[in-house]
């Protein structure tokens, strides 16, 4: 049997990468926002994000931030120009890494460039290995929520959007990770 992945990569049975790669879409006023990243399992595992004291510093494994998913960094395109509250991110493409606290994370986002492997030299970090915070573009708040259910494979996810903006959302394990935004639309000349 033969797998063919979202990103074109086909793999034998047996041969899935643990954390395949994942995108995330949507399209506003003809313009695209793509987000490509890493979907790690949960694999039976519960309370990914750890307890109190150590909320999320598991996940960040060595590295200052979570690369918000697996492997390498996450990565966001955008033709349209985004704003998170009073924060705007200009149309290009950046990596998305976050902060993680129980009373809510950060969201980041940076003009750190993505290596496609973690070995040897080369242009970029992989994951959020090499992090450095003064490559920072914005950071944006998000609010967080326990869910009901628990979300087996990380998901990055467009929700409720409209011609005006949506919700980035960011759910794994029992936790969301949301934050808003607002596109500007062209004034009719």
């Amino acid at each position: 049997m033969v797998f063919v992945l979202g990103t074109g990569a086909v793999f034998a049975q047996g041969e899935r990468p643990a954390s395949p790669r994942g995108e995330a879409s949507t399209q506003i006023g003809g313009k695209w926002i793509v987000v490509d990243y890493g979907r790690p399992i949960l694999r039976g595992r519960r309370g990914v994000f750890g307890p109190d004291q150590d909320y999320g510093k598991k996940l960040y494994a060595g590295a200052p931030v979570w690369r918000l998913g697996a492997n390498k960094s996450t990565r966001i395109n955008t033709e349209i120009d985004l704003m998170f509250g009073d924060k705007k991110l200009p149309a290009g493409e950046y990596s998305m890494f976050a902060e993680l606290g129980q009373s809510g994370w950060t969201l980041i986002f940076s003009n750190h460039a993505a290596k496609n492997t973690g070995r040897g030299p080369g242009e970029g970090i992989w994951g959020a290995y090499n992090y450095d915070s003064s490559k920072d573009v914005i950071r944006v708040p998000m609010r967080t929520e326990m869910l009901q259910n628990s979300i087996d494979q990380f998901t990055i996810v467009f929700m409720d959007v409209t011609e005006n903006g949506g919700v980035l959302g960011f759910a794994w394990d029992n936790v969301m990770g949301g934050c808003a935004f607002t596109v500007e639309t062209p004034k009719a000349g």
